[in-house]
């Protein structure tokens, strides 16, 4: 398949940009008279975190706690140059405990584990005198040498989002919620340690709830859950502004946002939005290998194209089980349910999803064919050294692979098309992008090299 030009590749994403902002309406998803009434507390948080955050764009890399134990800490991410890339590092994840309270997944990983010489930051080893090792002076130390690095604290994740919703429930719950929450991750009081130990470490809060009234991972959701997540940010908002004023410091308040328009539909994204300092929006795992038996597609398309074989939405069904999907047509999404262009990061994954007993089909690459079974996700270092052949699809700006022998198909994101996403970003003013996650990139950082904003 012939490779696009760069010119037109400029050319492609600069009208679709323009098609999006001529498609965008007049935002629809008012803010509750409770959030927006002028000279109210919020109106006054919103406004301070507007005025108080830079428009600049952004580029984040997640860093995995677990990354710890198969070998990758944060001196990696000097010795790839991602520090240089990245304006943010989320860190992931923390728990939230069954009584709705901020709590480690791991303090092993988070704040005990000792790091050696060998991987530490400033290449010196951790001892029994330190207050806090692990990660977390890990972080500390890259903040230290990287002073303009921003590093947030995620909360929840797939697997660390069952307590959402209870969270959430109560004025009571989620000023519960929020105070401990920035106890532990930005006054630095750690259980065991003495108190402060942690402070100046984290720069703010990313939730990353999966899903609002959604199931997710099998977890107790409802209807209330809209609206409660939209003041369970606000509390948080103020919260963090609050703990910011005696230093005049700005906490920043990210949420990683869903794709799929029917998890979309349960949010109130214009109130979200302006509480948030941006959202990073899940542009990934569109398709994957939960569709067992393909067929094969796209986990993180560009552009639509004709020749998807997925559903196509339509008034009596809009939101199709596996339906077409796009990256341009969930942003678009996002702009008509109330979200500025700034306050949008796309998401960039550094994994594949991939299917085997792929036939090659007409045009023998693999791609909308079924399959008899799935393949176990590689990251994209893994993925790069699998047998087969790259395409780039001219129409949805979708890199995949295809290997004729084992009849097995890969769909990832590459260099090229992640340059092509930053055109996007760009012609169309988005905030910047985020990336899941830094451990999957090559040792020197082919990736973020292409994704990263902060140049």
């Amino acid at each position: 398949m012939a490779r696009p030009s760069q010119h037109h590749r400029n050319r492609r994403v600069g009208l679709a940009a323009a098609a999006v902002l001529s498609l965008a309406i007049v935002p629809v998803a008012a803010a509750s008279p409770a959030l927006a009434t002028p000279g109210s507390a919020a109106a006054s948080a919103a406004a301070s975190a507007s005025s108080a955050s830079s428009n600049g764009k952004v580029s984040v890399g997640y860093f995995t706690q677990w990354g710890i134990y198969s070998g990758f800490y944060e001196k990696n991410l000097i010795a790839s140059g991602a520090v240089k890339k990245l304006t943010e590092i989320d860190y992931a994840f923390s728990n939230i405990a069954p009584d709705g309270t901020c709590a480690s997944a791991d303090a092993w990983a988070d704040w005990q584990k000792p790091v050696d010489a060998a991987n530490s930051v400033d290449g010196t080893a951790d001892t029994g005198a330190q207050s806090i090792a692990g990660n977390f002076n890990q972080l500390r130390e890259l903040k230290k040498a990287y002073p303009n690095l921003k590093i947030v604290m995620a909360i929840g994740g797939w697997s660390e989002s069952t307590n959402f919703s209870a969270a959430a429930a109560t004025p009571a719950s989620r000023a519960k919620f929020a105070q401990s929450c920035i106890d532990m991750y930005i006054k630095g009081n750690l259980p065991g340690v003495a108190p402060g130990a942690a402070a100046g470490i984290f720069d703010g809060i990313s939730i990353d709830w999966e899903y609002p009234d959604g199931v997710g991972d099998n977890n107790p959701h409802g209807p209330q859950d809209t609206h409660n997540f939209t003041l369970l940010l606000q509390e948080l908002r103020n919260q963090l502004d609050t703990a910011g004023r005696p230093d005049g410091k700005h906490y920043l308040l990210t949420a990683d946002m869903p794709a799929g328009p029917e998890n979309v539909s349960h949010i109130e994204i214009g109130a979200v939005s302006r509480i948030l300092d941006w959202m990073n929006v899940m542009t990934f795992d569109f398709h994957g290998t939960w569709e067992t038996t393909g067929p094969t597609n796209f986990q993180s398309n560009l552009f639509p194209s004709p020749f998807d074989p997925a559903p196509r939405a339509t008034s009596s069904n809009p939101f199709p089980v596996n339906g077409e999907i796009s990256t341009l047509q969930v942003v678009m999404n996002y702009l008509q349910h109330g979200a500025t262009p700034n306050k949008i990061a796309l998401s960039i994954p550094l994994y594949a999803h991939g299917w085997t007993g792929v036939a090659p089909g007409p045009r023998g690459d693999g791609l909308y064919q079924p399959a008899t079974g799935v393949a176990t996700d590689v990251v994209y270092n893994q993925v790069a050294a699998q047998p087969g052949t790259v395409h780039h699809d001219p129409i949805t700006g979708a890199v995949y692979k295809y290997d004729p022998a084992s009849k097995t198909f890969w769909t990832y994101d590459d260099p090229q098309s992640i340059q092509e996403k930053v055109l996007f970003i760009k012609a169309l003013g988005l905030r910047g992008d985020m990336a899941w996650s830094m451990d999957g990139d090559t040792a020197d950082g082919a990736l973020v090299n292409a994704f990263g904003l902060a140049k």
